[in-house]
């Protein structure tokens, strides 16, 4: 079989509450957890296994993820982010194909919240 996808990896000194913010972010819930927190694996309705939150030195940059909504949902899906303990990294921003949020989880890992105006919107 050849190489494929399972899921994004991040590794931060506080899992569980990193696995919080994802699972409330994205409706995500708890699939798998090894030794209270080295290991949690956050999981979609249908129990696709989608992010892996590890027990490690945080290493942020380099990699990270792409969410979308609508454009009607953009400023409030945002602002829900920002409660749950996001930040934003950059101002907001308009490009040709929607609107972005440059935005860091409470560990500090980077991902984008994008609008896209024309059809174009990433399905997971």
């Amino acid at each position: 079989m050849p190489t494929r996808f399972d899921l994004v990896t991040i590794d931060t000194p506080q899992p569980h509450s990193l696995a919080a913010f994802w699972c409330a972010a994205l409706l995500l819930h708890e699939t798998e957890r090894e030794d209270v927190d080295r290991w949690v694996v956050l999981s979609d309705a249908d129990e696709v296994r989608r992010i892996g939150i590890q027990r490690g030195a945080h290493r942020p940059g380099g990699t990270h993820l792409d969410l979308a909504c609508s454009a009607v949902e953009f400023t409030g899906e945002v602002a829900r982010l920002q409660s749950l303990g996001a930040s934003l990294i950059a101002p907001l921003r308009d490009e040709s194909y929607g609107s972005i949020a440059n935005m860091a989880d409470p560990a500090g890992n980077a991902f984008d919240l994008c609008a896209y105006r024309h059809g174009g919107t990433a399905n997971a």
